[in-house]
């Protein structure tokens, strides 16, 4: 998730947790500890792109880490606060839990989150919101404000903390059902248009949890499509075909490069030429406008080749690139789609 959700979030835990002993510093601690893990963004100051994308979500979003962080954190806070008589283990019990819910949040997006590191380098990937959601963020936010204008003094201060956390806890849930809505519908729109299909996923589109993108993988390609959740039940989402092009990474200039993107693709990948360049595509990362264009270049896109091409920007550039009022209104139109706008067919 966001910077901003994870310093909310750990704010208002922090209200619950420590807010008697600390004041209203218990909420900036909360806001820290949360985004602690995500300290790996500092690699992509020396580290190359495709060696980036595997570091990130990685070893510091591990529990291991998480355990050892919080013990650290625990004792420099035990020394910082030794007038307060908090007991070391009140600190690590906070730090413990800032940080697993810092990386278990992680785990409900697309990007893959490194939980067992550095014994399994399984990426955990749930597919539940995306990276950046505002009904989510919301809740948190506002229970953050409500903290921060009342007094230390003021009772009941906990259940402004609480008015931030439950209604986030609860969209989570109707995310749950959403994506299990769309994932059974995906599965029979797919087998009714006998698509044959080794497996698929679901995930949702940039800022909601009402439209849905699915890809489902073939030996040789993949059906691409995206289904609202307020969609009919008989309605058959339409598919479009995307060869992978293996053979098209024979040309590629560095192998081990091409190696690293494939463990960032977990087996969803394309590969195309666009006039004289290599480009390597994630499809887990969703597909940039594809609600309005099926055809549309995906968010993830590497350049492999000619050599120098800049990719640092590579998990960002395709988010919101091409976002205009009319993509925002194809994509309500998407969600709140009628029967006879939308008709299941599969393009190749």
């Amino acid at each position: 998730m966001d910077s901003l959700t994870h310093a909310a979030l750990g704010a208002c835990l922090g209200e619950i947790m420590l807010s008697r002993k600390l004041g209203k510093r218990a909420l900036l601690w909360g806001a820290v500890a949360q985004n602690l893990p995500d300290i790996d963004v500092v690699a992509a100051l020396w580290l190359p792109p495709s060696e980036n994308v595997l570091v990130h979500r990685g070893g510091t979003h591990s529990f291991l880490f998480a355990l050892v962080a919080a013990a650290l954190l625990a004792f420099l806070a035990r020394k910082w606060y030794k007038d307060r008589q908090i007991p070391w283990g009140q600190f690590f019990l906070f730090f413990t839990v800032q940080l697993f819910v810092h990386d278990l949040l992680d785990t409900c997006n697309a990007y893959g989150t490194g939980l067992l590191e550095p014994f399994s380098h399984e990426r955990f990937s749930f597919h539940l919101l995306y990276v950046a959601d505002p009904l989510f963020t919301l809740w948190p936010c506002l229970g953050l404000i409500a903290l921060l204008m009342q007094k230390i003094t003021k009772p009941a201060r906990w259940r402004w903390a609480l008015a931030g956390l439950i209604p986030a806890g609860l969209y989570l849930i109707f995310a749950m059902y959403n994506q299990s809505k769309v994932s059974n519908q995906i599965e029979a729109s797919l087998t009714r248009q006998q698509l044959s299909h080794t497996r698929y996923f679901v995930t949702p589109t940039p800022f909601n949890t009402l439209l849905w993108y699915a890809v489902a993988a073939t030996d040789e390609g993949y059906y691409v499509g995206h289904r609202s959740v307020l969609a009919p039940k008989e309605m058959a989402t339409k598919f479009t075909y995307f060869p992978r092009n293996q053979h098209l990474l024979t040309s590629a200039v560095s192998k081990e490069e091409v190696q690293e993107l494939i463990r960032v693709a977990k087996g969803y990948h394309t590969v195309e030429r666009w006039n004289d360049t290599l480009v390597f595509n994630v499809l887990r990362y969703g597909q940039i406008l594809g609600w309005q264009n099926p055809r549309g270049k995906f968010t993830f896109h590497y350049f492999l080749s000619p050599p120098g091409v800049d990719n640092k920007q590579v998990m960002q550039r395709g988010r919101v690139k091409g976002w205009t009022r009319e993509t925002i209104d194809n994509m309500f139109r998407a969600i709140f789609v009628k029967p006879e706008e939308e008709a299941g067919a599969t393009s190749k």
